[in-house]
């Protein structure tokens, strides 16, 4: 089985050296990344750290603005690392004009960044699932009113008080890319395996339903990759069960 890795989760060394951060999560037998901003890098810098790992690029996270504001070079970057899915991280979605206006801009450019065989995703946290300052529910908005795919973070879906496996099967046919991600229902995360979300569940899901899997894991405990490992191990675990 091939996991990916979101890179936030070593943040500690993906800001200082890439390339480092790259070469550790390709030898912990991550198969893939998804980054989580690129820190003035230019893109054949990028292409070529992927090369040397062997690692491929299964989507970034990046903000709608860019996307809006900086189409045309957000695209060009894109295209030369190879990926094709630009997933946005989150928005401030806490009244109905800012959901509003977020639904325009993605209802835009999705189908423009789709002319360059670019998919557009939204990446939840729990705020999606409960309702804004004008009692909307923003995700059940976005599935009414957009076309947009959905990353779903099984662990936020979980903290929301859903049941993420229900989730990504309910919305199968709008999820190609998950976050696997563990933690407990206040909120505090832990690497795979160690906290109460549904992490076995999901990621058998997740396979039946031929999602790519995505780890993310965010507390640095003790630092960035010494808690991938971890979950790269826990998922070699499963895998040979």
């Amino acid at each position: 089985m091939q996991y990916g890795l979101q890179l936030y989760s070593v943040r500690d060394v993906t800001d200082k050296n890439m390339e480092y951060a790259l070469e550790k999560v390709a030898e912990m037998g991550y198969s893939f990344v998804e980054f989580a901003g690129f820190f003035g890098i230019p893109a054949k810098e990028i292409k070529r750290m992927l090369d040397n790992t062997g690692l491929r690029v299964s989507g970034t996270h990046t903000g709608w603005q860019e996307i809006a504001f900086d189409f045309e070079k957000t695209v060009e970057y894109h295209k030369e690392i190879g990926n094709e899915n630009i997933i946005i991280p989150g928005a401030d979605l806490s009244d109905s004009k800012k959901l509003d206006d977020f639904i325009n801009v993605i209802n835009e450019f999705g189908p423009k960044l789709a002319e360059h065989g670019i998919n557009l995703h939204y990446h939840n946290h729990s705020f999606e699932f409960q309702p804004n300052k004008d009692g909307q529910i923003v995700h059940e908005e976005m599935q009414r009113r957009s076309d947009i795919l959905f990353q779903i973070d099984t662990y936020w879906a979980y903290h929301a008080g859903l049941d993420p496996v229900e989730l990504i099967k309910r919305l199968a046919h709008r999820v190609r890319i998950i976050h696997l991600k563990d933690g407990n229902a206040k909120g505090e995360g832990f690497a795979l395996g160690e906290g109460t979300a549904p992490v076995k569940a999901v990621r058998q899901a997740a396979i039946e339903l031929g999602m790519t899997i995505v780890v993310e894991s965010e507390t640095l405990n003790p630092d960035g990759l010494s808690e991938v490992k971890r979950c790269i191990d826990f998922l070699k675990t499963l895998d040979n069960e």
